[in-house]
C-alpha cells in the first residue's frame, strides 16, 4: 500500500528549520546573518537524510578504504568523494528498512541482541558490565551511543532482510530443484579438507624488515627443533594484539580450524599445502610483518553427501542478492522519498525507481525554480 504524506513536511521546509531554526542562537560573523549548520538531502517517509549524516558516513568508508587497501588519507578521499552518489542511495535504502522493521515490530528484539552484543565485546575484553565497557569506550575517544545506533542499524536490517527475503527465497525451493542442483554441482557439497593452524606473528611496523625476517628464521628454526613447544614458544615470541593487547599468553598463538580449499590468501595456501600435522611453514611475508605457521591437525576430505539443508541454504545463496534488490526496489517504490534539487540527478537512477511514478524523474528545470528543493512524489 503506497503511503500517503499529502500532509508530510516538505523538503523545503524541513530544510529551512534544519539550516536555520536550529542554528538560532548563533549568529554569523557578518551582519548578524544566521549560520547554516547542516543540509537536507532527502526526505524517506516522516525522516530526513542529512548532509551530516552523508559526510559522517564517507568518513567511516575513508578509514575503511585506509585500512584495506592501504591508501593515503587523500587518495581514500578521492575515491569516497566519487561515490557520494552510491552512499546516498545506500543511506536511503537503510532507512526504509529501518522504518519496515519497526512497522514489523522488531525493536524490542533488535535492542535485546544489541546489549547481548554489547557483553560479548565487554567479555572479549575482560570487562564486567556494559557500564564498564562504555566508560572504556568513552576513555578511547569512542561514543557508546553511536555504537548502539551502529549496532542497532545492521541487526535492523537483517531482520527486516532474514524475515522478509531470506526466509521466503529458503522456503521457497521445490524438492525437485534440491535435487537436480545437487547433482549438478556434487563438488560443492565434498566434505573439505580441514586444518586447524597457530601462528607465531612479529610485526615490522617502524622496524628494519631484513632485521626482522631473520628473527622469523630463526624462530622457525627453534620450533622445528627436536621436542619444541610450538605454544609456548608462541606465548613468548608473538606479536598479534587486539585491542592494543598481546593474545598470544592466552591463545598459544591458535588461530583456529579453516577449510583447506577456502584458504583465499595464496601466499599462506602454498605455505602449508604440504606440511604434516606438526608441520612448521618458512616464514610468511604479510602485509605489516610475517607469519609462522604451525599445522595442528589435519583432517582429510571426504565424498559428497547429499544433505537437503545444505543444498536448500547453497541454492538460496545464489538467489539473494537478486530477491533482496527486488524487495528493497518494492519497498523504495511504496516510500515517500523526496530528493533535494541538488543531488536528484545523481541519486535517482541509482534508486531505480519506475519511470511512471512522480519519483522517478527529475523535476523539469521550470520546475526547479518554484521550489526552494526538488521533489520526487
Amino acid at each position: 500500500m503506497k503511503l500517503n504524506f499529502s500532509k508530510a513536511l516538505s523538503v523545503a521546509a524541513i530544510a529551512l528549520f534544519a539550516l536555520f531554526v536550529a542554528a538560532a542562537p548563533a549568529r554569523a560573523q557578518e551582519e548578524g546573518a544566521l549560520r547554516v549548520i547542516d543540509e537536507v538531502v532527502a526526505q524517506v517517509n516522516t525522516e530526513v537524510l542529512t548532509l551530516s549524516m552523508v559526510k559522517k558516513e564517507m568518513k567511516n568508508s575513508v578509514e575503511g578504504l585506509k585500512q584495506q587497501k592501504k591508501l593515503t588519507e587523500q587518495q581514500a578521499q578521492d575515491e569516497v568523494a566519487k561515490r557520494q552518489n552510491e552512499i546516498i542511495a545506500t543511506l536511503i535504502n537503510e532507512q526504509v528498512l529501518l522504518q519496515k522493521g519497526k512497522e514489523l515490530g522488531f525493536a524490542e528484539d533488535v535492542e535485546r541482541d544489541v546489549n547481548k552484543r554489547m557483553l560479548e565485546v565487554a567479555k572479549d575484553a575482560n570487562i564486567q558490565t556494559i557500564e564498564e565497557l562504555e566508560r572504556a569506550m568513552r576513555a578511547e575517544g569512542v561514543v557508546p551511543a553511536e555504537v548502539r545506533q551502529t549496532l542497532r542499524s545492521e541487526i535492523m536490517k537483517n531482520y527486516v532482510l532474514g524475515s522478509e527475503v531470506d526466509r521466503k527465497v529458503y522456503f521457497s525451493v521445490t524438492n525437485a530443484e534440491i535435487k537436480s542442483y545437487y547433482e549438478a554441482n556434487k563438488d560443492k557439497f565434498r566434505k573439505p579438507e580441514m586444518l586447524t593452524l597457530s601462528e607465531i606473528y612479529l610485526s615490522a611496523v617502524g622496524r628494519d624488515e631484513a632485521e626482522v625476517r631473520a628473527r622469523s628464521e630463526k624462530l622457525v628454526a627453534q620450533a622445528r627443533a627436536a621436542g619444541a613447544d610450538f605454544g609456548a614458544l608462541a606465548a613468548v615470541q608473538s606479536e598479534r594484539e587486539q585491542n592494543g593487547v598481546r593474545v598470544a599468553p592466552q591463545t598459544k598463538g591458535k588461530v583456529g580450524a579453516f577449510a583447506a580449499a577456502q584458504i583465499s590468501n595464496q601466499a599462506v595456501a602454498d605455505a602449508i599445502k604440504n606440511l604434516k600435522v606438526g608441520g612448521v611453514s618458512d616464514p610468511i611475508k604479510a602485509d605489516d610483518g610475517f607469519m609462522i605457521l604451525h599445522v595442528d591437525e589435519r583432517v582429510a576430505g571426504g565424498d559428497a553427501a547429499f544433505d537437503e539443508n545444505k543444498v536448500r541454504e547453497a541454492i538460496t545463496f545464489t538467489r539473494l542478492d537478486k530477491e533482496r534488490e527486488a524487495y528493497l526496489r518494492k519497498l523504495r517504490q511504496e516510500a515517500y522519498i523526496e530528493l533535494a534539487a541538488g543531488y536528484r540527478e545523481g541519486v535517482l537512477p541509482l534508486l531505480k525507481l519506475e519511470s511512471d511514478t512522480p519519483a522517478a524523474a527529475p523535476a523539469t528545470k521550470k520546475e526547479d525554480k518554484k521550489k526552494d528543493s526538488g521533489g520526487n512524489r
